[in-house]
């Protein structure tokens, strides 16, 4: 099949993109906001400043950029572990803990990279609407797998929200624990915590290695 005329140059320019982004991610992990500058950034991507500035007319788009790819990535990791899981909500539910500790998304300079944007986020609207949406959209689904969970097993004293959110907030610190103590930390451990949360929640259901009763549903 022939080339179609310009592919090779539209990869050129998304591969450049794709470069400075990484560039940034890499800056912002290792040096911080306040020094990630375009001529840094084109340093690590191994181009020129005048390059940069064709793609991302400003060191505020090349941000948001940034910001919403790892948003997207994110999204996209856990949407992918619920379509590869059972469909039955325990599955559902253990899938979505599986998906936040993957090597995908869970790396000490991701998440670090996260927190440096929730840390600017709160002085700039942009950065926070990116990072509600991706916030809500995945503790949305989580409390409504921790209904369904509630509801098969009838554990009628269960408050569904309470305990989506108190899950949220464990693997948070333990993404946290990943940025200040790597060497502390370990994915399998983390998964394990998660679990045995879940089993204190819903103990037919769930162990300290996940699923307890895979016919439960």
């Amino acid at each position: 099949m022939a080339t179609k005329p310009g592919t090779s140059r539209v990869k050129r320019r998304d591969q450049t993109r794709q470069d400075l982004i990484n560039a940034t991610i890499d800056s912002i992990a290792s040096r911080g906001f306040a020094e990630t500058t375009l001529e840094k950034v084109s340093k690590r991507a191994g181009v020129s400043r005048g390059l940069v500035n064709f793609h991302f007319v400003s060191k505020e788009k090349l941000l948001i950029e940034t910001l919403e790819q790892l948003s997207e990535e994110y999204a996209a990791s856990w949407k992918k572990a619920l379509e590869n899981a059972a469909q039955d909500p325990v599955s559902q539910l253990a899938a979505l803990v599986e998906s936040d500790f993957h090597p995908r998304v869970c790396t000490r300079k991701k998440v670090a990279v996260w927190y440096a944007f929730l840390g600017e986020a709160r002085s700039r609207p942009t950065y926070t609407a990116v990072c509600k949406g991706w916030d809500r959209s995945f503790s949305n689904v989580m409390e409504k797998s921790c209904k369904a969970v509630a509801e098969l097993g009838g554990y009628v004293d269960v408050d569904h929200a309470v305990v989506a959110r108190a899950l949220g907030a464990l693997i948070d610190s333990l993404w946290r624990e990943l940025m200040l103590s790597p060497k502390d930390f370990s994915r399998e451990a983390s998964k394990s915590m998660c679990f045995r949360y879940l089993a204190s929640v819903f103990p037919r259901h769930f162990d300290a290695d996940g699923i307890l009763d895979s016919d439960a549903a």
